[in-house]
């Protein structure tokens, strides 16, 4: 019988995520946002079809020279970095480093002499699926200011980021901001400095419910924006959600049912604080595909909530599952590949999942956390 919580991942389908990447977007280079899920065969069966990497921290590039990754192609884009991972990254040959205030290129001159710096701009109001806009990024003219001032610091003004927010439904979400880099590539070209990367950030959707827009769509916006800027730079875009969600499944059992308020709840042994922090972070409106063991013709609507005391701990609301569903039943989440393991906790004393791998059924390998 399957230990859970167990989250198993399809890696054909992680694959299968990638070569739509590389097929719908030929011109722009692929670069893994590790974040959201770092598991090694993920990064492995990644690294085996071409793909770069995105990290934000310097343990992250530790996790991938283990795998053989060439730290130059890696993008460091996290904009504020503590000094020890700016020293250990630098030496260790990555080149490319993000920023977006006056402090941070300062640390960056000191400690990664001549880099390549690249200023992280605020790509807008635009409201994505799961917010995780406003921590970074400034305006188009501090934008130019820092890439100024990055200069004088003995680093090299290479390009200009964005991230227009997590799950994105909308792609017209990237047309501002590549309008205000054609504009910046142009004052900055008046100053003598001519960029050689746009880096689009991530932000492409996974399907929780509803199928987002085509990936087709996004390219179309994108390709669009970087025909117009002034003259030809290299695109990279940073896809997590996108490459890992779908191709993961959280199976989780009962251990517990109850009526309250008019409503059936289903317990389960995972939830918010051990696996699902999005279910939080979104107010529960990330809606996972979910099934379950029995497979009932007969229906009945649950809220789905984990295991700990918090009364927080609630996954999903008015779920359609089978109706005679009961303690030791299996549950399972899907779109669950990305931001799962690495939010878990063992809050309350309660395991995280445990990852497995397979290549549509087949299984790869033992299981590495």
């Amino acid at each position: 019988m399957m230990r859970t919580p167990t989250l198993v991942m399809d890696l054909s389908a992680v694959e299968e995520a990638y070569r739509r990447f590389t097929a719908v977007m030929p011109s722009i280079a692929v670069h893994y946002a590790m974040k959201c899920n770092p598991h090694g065969e993920v990064l492995a069966t990644l690294l085996s079809l071409g793909c770069r990497f995105e990290i934000a921290s310097a343990p992250e590039l530790d996790r991938l020279r283990t795998l053989g990754v060439d730290p130059s192609t890696v993008l460091y884009s996290n904009p504020v970095k503590p000094g020890t991972h700016i020293r250990a990254a630098y030496a260790a040959g990555v080149r490319c480093f993000a920023f977006d205030s006056l402090e941070e290129a300062t640390k960056l001159g000191a400690l990664a002499p001549g880099s390549n710096a690249t200023v992280r701009l605020n790509a807008g109001a635009t409201r994505s699926g799961v917010p995780s806009e406003g921590k970074f990024g400034v305006d188009p003219d501090t934008a130019v200011r820092l890439l100024v001032q990055a200069r004088s610091l003995g680093l090299r003004p290479f390009g200009v980021a964005f991230h227009v927010g997590s799950q994105m439904l909308l792609p017209q979400a990237w047309q501002p901001p590549l309008v205000a880099v054609r504009h910046m590539m142009q004052r900055l070209a008046d100053k003598g400095i001519f960029l050689q990367m746009v880096d689009l950030g991530g932000g492409f959707p996974a399907r929780y419910g509803v199928t987002p827009p085509p990936l087709e769509s996004y390219a179309a916006v994108i390709e669009r924006g970087l025909a117009a800027l002034p003259y030809p730079v290299r695109a990279v875009v940073e896809p997590g959600r996108a490459i890992a969600a779908e191709a993961g499944t959280l199976t989780a059992t009962v251990i517990g049912t109850a009526f309250r308020g008019g409503k059936r709840w289903i317990h389960l042994d995972v939830g918010a604080f051990n696996g699902l922090m999005e279910s939080l972070e979104t107010g529960n409106e990330l809606r996972f595909p979910v099934s379950d063991s029995r497979g009932s013709a007969i229906r009945d609507r649950f809220t789905l909530t984990g295991p700990t005391c918090d009364s927080q701990d609630t996954i999903l609301f008015d779920v359609e599952l089978s109706a005679d569903l009961s303690t030791g039943d299996l549950v399972h989440i899907g779109t669950t590949g990305a931001y799962t393991t690495v939010y878990a906790s063992t809050f309350n004393g309660f395991e995280m999942p445990t990852v497995r791998c397979v290549s549509g059924s087949r299984p790869v390998g033992a299981a590495i956390d």
